[in-house]
């Protein structure tokens, strides 16, 4: 199993001394003390609406909030991301959880095109609350270890948005936490979203803002390269910002498991963002699947023992 020491963690630097320490407890928090991030996406209930959470082949028990957080105590995540509102509403019975704030976000009902002749808008996701906000969960006991934001690059509006993603990173390092940005190439500009070598320029973006990790959509493959081996370009282009993988849409977990191999002993990636993969599941199965994932994230485990850990026949904790 990998892991750091707290000597072993590098402090920006921008955080400042009296918030070095503050900042090191977080990171190894949030990464629970392996330098990987295990990341529970919870921010969907705004970008997805209900869709994510209500309907055909999604578990009935994902149609109540407070099922993520059901999750988040009883699996094995580094972090819970998720908007304001919706940690404080639940964070005082889950008071174990490592928090993350997402401090920005949209709906899907405004649709973006890649159709030029098409008038439809770039997308952009508006800060919906500023770092003091979080500071005041802080300060009435809720575990925030970090915060993050998402930036559609390539949006008429990305230049905004890296504005307050910028100002944020600094403001949240001044207080010793964790940012993590959600970087994703979208809009009218964007002929390709998935393309390897735009991925890796928006990883190497994040970089440049000051973030401490940066989540992306894994690159398609082709006929020569995997998305793992595309991967790799976005990497080594974050630099020491690292680099972690969406999920996506719900998958067999066995499907699920090896891409997520791949993507860190192939491609590189230091840990991994899931959301909709887990929590459409029954608790049951969702909480297996949190372990099976840390089992590989943190654990460093091969696909054949994550598998018996989801299928419950051995168990991973941290």
């Amino acid at each position: 199993m990998p892991s750091i020491t707290r000597d072993q963690v590098r402090v920006p630097a921008d955080v400042p001394a009296d918030a070095r320490e503050s900042y090191i407890d977080n990171y190894l928090k949030a990464t629970r003390n392996t330098g990987r991030l295990m990341l529970f996406a919870c921010d969907q209930k705004v970008e997805h609406l209900n869709d994510d959470f209500y309907g055909e082949g999604i578990d009935p028990a994902d149609a109540e909030p407070e099922h993520l957080f059901r999750i988040g105590s009883q699996g094995v995540c580094g972090v819970l991301a998720g908007q304001r509102g919706l940690i404080a509403a639940y964070a005082n019975d889950y008071p174990d959880i490592n928090y993350l704030v997402k401090i920005n976000s949209k709906t899907h009902l405004i649709k973006t095109s890649q159709d030029p002749t098409k008038h439809q808008d770039d997308p952009y996701s508006p800060q919906l609350y500023g770092i003091e906000t979080v500071v005041d969960l802080i300060n009435n006991g809720v575990n925030v270890v970090g915060v993050g934001y998402t930036i559609y690059l390539g949006s008429e509006y990305e230049s905004q948005m890296m504005s307050e993603a910028g100002q944020l990173i600094a403001d949240a390092h001044q207080l010793g936490l964790v940012v993590v940005l959600w970087m994703y190439p979208r809009g009218k500009a964007v002929k390709d979203e998935k393309d390897a070598h735009l991925i890796a320029g928006a990883a190497g973006t994040a970089l440049c803002l000051g973030a401490d990790f940066v989540k992306v959509n894994p690159p398609k493959g082709d006929d020569t390269s995997s998305s793992a081996e595309k991967l790799k370009e976005a990497s080594l282009a974050s630099g020491r910002c690292g680099l972690v993988c969406a999920g996506g849409s719900t998958v067999e977990a066995e499907v699920f498991l090896q891409q997520l191999w791949d993507q860190i002993h192939v491609g590189g990636a230091m840990g991994n963002a899931t959301g909709r993969n887990i929590h459409q599941r029954s608790l049951d199965e969702a909480v297996r699947l949190t372990k099976a994932i840390s089992a590989i994230t943190l654990g460093d485990w091969s696909v054949a023992d994550a598998v018996a850990v989801f299928k419950g026949e051995k168990d991973f904790t941290v």
